[in-house]
């Protein structure tokens, strides 16, 4: 009964406000390329649908994370981008939690370039909370966003997480959080991204999450970062091979501990190869 109990209560006061049943967490490493065209890829548009207009190529990709090493704290994730001449769908499948209590959810997004300077996008996503013995509530909401690029460098892009509905539970006041975002990124170089974005989120305090990459050589890469609204910086490596690329990598929370996360991803080929 304790073992099962814990991972509950940690899950609730780590991450659910007074009136809100949050959404299925992911954190803030495998949509770190959301604020550029050079680190997009099929995960960015898990941090701005409007991202999905940056993709070079169709990719799809997997990640896995298990938060303070407990199984019943567990995130697994599944995205995938497809280029076609209207614009690029997205598909994203969330499950977090364990067989006395999970979330999932499954979204469909598309976003499409207006001209060169504006990227726009939106997603809509179909929610399951389930505690066995006990509830099982489901809703469907929305997400959208814009993104600007400001110069060949310089992009800055919002995005509105749920501003509407995702209601639970209408006696008890619950609904899935309302989260907005507004971020810049710069692309020092063809090899090094940094990015800030700042985040509200429905009866929280707003923060910061400032993240960069770097690319070693065209194999290898790093990605770090921290997210001022928990306190966890992570860090990741991440290792190329042929059109696949794994990432290994691990976020810090102080009184908590270590996350582990792993993450594939693959990109097809360019539309410009396609042509050739």
């Amino acid at each position: 009964m304790r073992t099962s109990i814990l991972p509950l209560l940690l899950l609730i006061c780590a991450y659910v406000s007074a009136q809100t049943v949050r959404q299925p967490l992911v954190s803030s490493y495998p949509g770190l390329g959301a604020y550029s065209k050079n680190a997009a890829d099929a995960f960015s548009f898990m941090v701005n649908p409007a991202a999905l207009a940056n993709l070079q190529q169709t990719g799809a990709g997997v990640y896995s994370e298990r938060r303070f090493l407990l199984n019943a704290l567990s995130q697994y994730t599944a995205v995938a981008g497809f280029q076609t001449n209207s614009g690029t769908f997205g598909l994203q499948a969330d499950y977090f939690g364990y067989s006395n209590y999970n979330e999932t959810q499954i979204g469909l997004g598309y976003a499409r370039s207006l001209g060169t300077k504006i990227d726009v996008g939106a997603k809509f996503n179909y929610y399951n909370l389930r505690i066995p013995a006990y509830t099982s509530v489901s809703t469907f909401h929305f997400e959208a966003g814009v993104l600007m690029h400001l110069s060949e460098k310089l992009h800055a892009g919002f995005s509105v997480f749920n501003p509407v509905g995702g209601e639970l539970n209408k006696a008890a006041n619950e609904k899935i959080a309302s989260v907005y975002r507004g971020g810049l990124g710069y692309e020092v170089s063809d090899r090094f991204f940094i990015s800030a974005e700042l985040i509200k989120e429905e009866n929280k305090n707003a923060g910061v999450n400032a993240v960069f990459q770097y690319e070693l050589v065209k194999q290898l890469l790093i990605r770090a970062g921290i997210n001022t609204v928990n306190t966890q910086p992570f860090l990741g490596v991440g290792l190329k091979f042929g059109a696949f690329r794994v990432d290994v990598a691990t976020a810090y929370h102080p009184q908590l501990g270590i996350s582990p996360a792993v993450m594939i991803l693959f990109n097809g080929k360019k539309k410009e190869d396609k042509s050739e």
